[in-house]
Formats: structure tokens, C-alpha cells, sequence
């Protein structure tokens, strides 16, 4: 731990998301992001026929039920989301958008775009590094869906978000991050794209790396519809 940051914390800075350090920094919010960089890692990436979301469940104990463990998490059918951090915050979000995107569909007659539910939950994530008496969220979401063309956002616990062709999220984000620049093309399909994506998990997994681990869902750009990825479609990709 740095000598300033020490120094802020004896002086109490930390103790609140509402009081910032005499260099301008709120502390509260800093340790949530660093509680995302601690969690499993995902990744999403959009193609010319949909967008992906991948992600690592981390079974650290042979008697769980590997089903009982969500990472991905459908919003309506067009939308889905992918998190890492502290996975119970980000239940809350999803249930919020949930019921956003249905509300939307019962006023609009139509299913809600990716766009303007990001800014929504963004809206959320804000309130909770401003007001006192809670802490922010301890969850960054990669929100992917799929209007008139795939599109692919990650949200950050201080509110803000970006839109993005491939990123990733959790503990491995450098290093997928790093794949994903080098490999990443604008012409791949979701096959390419479920090949990139599994292949630089493995990469970054290494001896580690087990299909029972992952979890993921594809939105294709023909019928719009959430799709959860199953083992045999895993294995068809790994072979």
C-alpha cells in the first residue's frame, strides 16, 4: 500500500463513498473497482452476426453443483449480461434490468435497446458513489445486445460505461485484453468469435482451464434471442 493512501486512511477518507481525499479521489470508490479486478474473469465480443459473452466460473470445490453457479444472466431477449466482482451486487442490477427492459416492452410494444439500458443501470451505479449511508457497487457488467446491430458495454462501480468491439472484465482482464487487441477482427462470425473467445480463456486459464468452468450465452443478429451456449457447443469449439 502506497504511503498516500495510507495516510488517507488514518485521516479517514476511506470511510465514506461521499468524501473525497484532499487529491480529489473518492477511496470507496477505487477499492469497489478493485474488488472487480478479484473477480472471475469474462469477456464479450461482438460480430458481424451477433455478440458473445464468455465467462469463468471458477468451481473451486469438486462437491458444487457447477449448474447452481450463474455467471451470465439474461435480461430480455435481446440483452444479456456478464459480471464479476461481488456477484450478489450484481443480482440486484440484473433484477433491476429485468424489470426496466419488461416495463419497456409493456409500454413500448418492443424490446428495449443495450444503449439505453446501460445508461440506466450507469444512472444506479452513480447514485450509490454520491449519497451516503450505502457503498457503491462492487461489480463491473458487460452488457451485450442486439437491436439493429450488435453492441457490446462495460460498466464500471463508478457509473461510467463504454462501448466496445471485444473487452474483458475480472482478474485475467489485462491479459485477455491483450488477446482480444492482437486476434480481434471486424469480419469474424460468432463461430470465429466463440473460437477467440474460448481459446484466449484457455490461454489465460491454463492448467486450470475445464469446459465445466465456463459459462455463455450467444445473440445472433437473425431472430434477436438470447441463447445459453451448452457444454456440447463448448466442446465443438474446442475441438
Amino acid at each position: 500500500m502506497q504511503q498516500g493512501e495510507l495516510s488517507h486512511q488514518m485521516m479517514g477518507y476511506d470511510r465514506a463513498s461521499t468524501m473525497f481525499s484532499p487529491d480529489g479521489r473518492l477511496l470507496q470508490v477505487e477499492y469497489a473497482k478493485k474488488t472487480v479486478k478479484q473477480g472471475t474473469s469474462a469477456l464479450g465480443i461482438t460480430c458481424k452476426d451477433g455478440v458473445i459473452l464468455l465467462a469463468d466460473k471458477r468451481i473451486i470445490e469438486k462437491l458444487v453443483v457447477s449448474a447452481t453457479i450463474e455467471k451470465v444472466f439474461q435480461i430480455d431477449d435481446n440483452i444479456a449480461a456478464v459480471a464479476a466482482g461481488i456477484v450478489s451486487d450484481a443480482r440486484i442490477l440484473i433484477e433491476k434490468a429485468q424489470v426496466m427492459a419488461q416495463q419497456h416492452r409493456v409500454t413500448y410494444d418492443e424490446t428495449m435497446d443495450a444503449y439505453s439500458l446501460v445508461k440506466e443501470i450507469c444512472n444506479i451505479k452513480q447514485q450509490f458513489t454520491q449519497y451516503g449511508g450505502a457503498r457503491p457497487f462492487g461489480v463491473s457488467l458487460l452488457i451485450a445486445g442486439v437491436n439493429s446491430r450488435p453492441r457490446l458495454f462495460l460498466t464500471d462501480p463508478t457509473g461510467i460505461y463504454w462501448e466496445y468491439k471485444a473487452t474483458a472484465i475480472g482478474e485475467a482482464e489485462d491479459e485477455l485484453k491483450e488477446i482480444l487487441e492482437k486476434e480481434y477482427k471486424d469480419v469474424m462470425t460468432l463461430d470465429d468469435g466463440m473460437r477467440l473467445g474460448i481459446s484466449a480463456l484457455k490461454r489465460v486459464l491454463g492448467k486450470d482451464f475445464n469446459l465445466e468452468r465456463l459459462d455463455g450465452c450467444i445473440i445472433n443478429m437473425t431472430d434477436k434471442k438470447f441463447k445459453k451456449i451448452t457444454k456440447e457447443d463448448l466442446r465443438k469449439y474446442t475441438k
